[in-house]
């Protein structure tokens, strides 16, 4: 029996490796839970986890730069649609995502995953040069947050990191910046302050109507697995990628029976309304894993990535993945 660790965020679709529900066939697992935010600097300074979730837009990144420690499986962790993220100062002049050019915009880590799909989103679907902006990184409204592995920027580019102690709600609300990319609401907007605005306000149907347009459901994190591990076990990446699809299908599995029970067990009141919709819109695949479905989506990372400074070259999505499990 190998042993090996393995970290994630306590998702559902990961938990049943952590509980053992789930295994890995000639595996034991010690796993660890921890958050992504501090996840995530362990995975690209140290590779310290046999196998973990890894933001896909720094796997990009360190994969474009040469060899990297780890190799991937299309099992996709974390997704989020991204046009509810965008917000803006009132009285700042920001009325729209497409009012963000030339502006100075916050962003914990210029290269997170989230990031990647918002700028992505303002290039593509507002049309916003994005070489106007000029970027201010740091903690969105507590703690510290600093870029997990070094950028490379041309000459002229802006990403400046905010003072010490000092965080981009803050400068939001101080008018030093004007807007914000942030993968959750800022803690003062869901207090209630009127001086922070979401710029897409019918996010979730406009949400709808992109993943129509592009069929894309942004993905966020990938589990990635030790490269050595895999060239003395060459099976080893099917293997876990295997699990982690079973592992997600009795999370769905589970969600169902929550929303088709009797009565109901999770402490949400609309539940099952959020749960037909998504199925309307998005059919029973609506969190996909597998190459081949989402190899577009993937493709486009990689050119964001690009376009906007990170990857050292344009990577192709074939690059990224474990070759066992590309057929999938």
């Amino acid at each position: 029996m190998t042993r090996l660790t393995l970290a994630t965020w306590d998702h559902d679709r990961a938990m049943p490796l952590h509980d053992r529900t789930v295994t890995i066939p000639g595996v034991a697992l010690e796993t660890q839970i921890m958050p992504t935010t501090k996840l995530f600097q362990l995975a690209a300074r140290e590779a310290r986890f046999d196998i973990t979730e890894m933001s896909l837009s720094t796997h990009i990144l360190q994969v474009s730069r040469g060899p990297t420690p780890y190799t991937a499986v299309p099992a996709f962790l974390s997704r989020a649609f991204r046009h509810n993220g965008f917000f803006a100062r009132e009285g700042s002049g920001v009325e729209s995502p497409a009012d963000l050019a030339g502006r100075t915009v916050g962003i914990p880590e210029y290269q997170m995953t989230a990031g990647l799909w918002m700028r992505g989103i303002l290039q593509d679907e507002y049309g916003v040069d994005l070489s106007t902006i000029r970027w201010k990184t740091g903690a969105l409204d507590v703690g510290v947050r600093r870029e997990r592995v070094e950028l490379s920027l041309p000459e002229g580019m802006i990403v400046d990191p905010v003072a010490e102690g000092e965080t981009l709600q803050e400068l939001l609300l101080d008018g030093r910046i004007d807007a914000l990319l942030a993968p959750k609401p800022p803690a003062a907007f869901l207090a209630g302050d009127v001086r922070i605005r979401r710029l897409v306000p019918d996010f979730e149907a406009v949400e709808a109507e992109y993943h129509r347009r592009t069929g894309f459901f942004p993905i966020m994190h990938v589990v990635a697995i030790r490269a050595s591990l895999v060239e003395d076990d060459p099976g080893l990446a099917r293997s876990v990628y295997d699990a982690f699809t079973e592992a997600r299908i009795l999370a769905i599995d589970r969600l169902k029976q929550v929303w088709l029970g009797s009565a109901n067990r999770l402490t949400l009141p609309w539940l099952g309304a959020c749960v037909e919709r998504t199925l309307a819109a998005m059919g029973d695949d609506f969190w996909s894993y597998g190459f081949a479905a989402n190899r577009e989506e993937v493709d486009t990372m990689c050119r964001y990535s690009v376009v906007q400074h990170l990857a050292a070259r344009r990577v192709a999505p074939e690059d990224l993945f474990h070759p066992s499990v590309l057929d999938t």
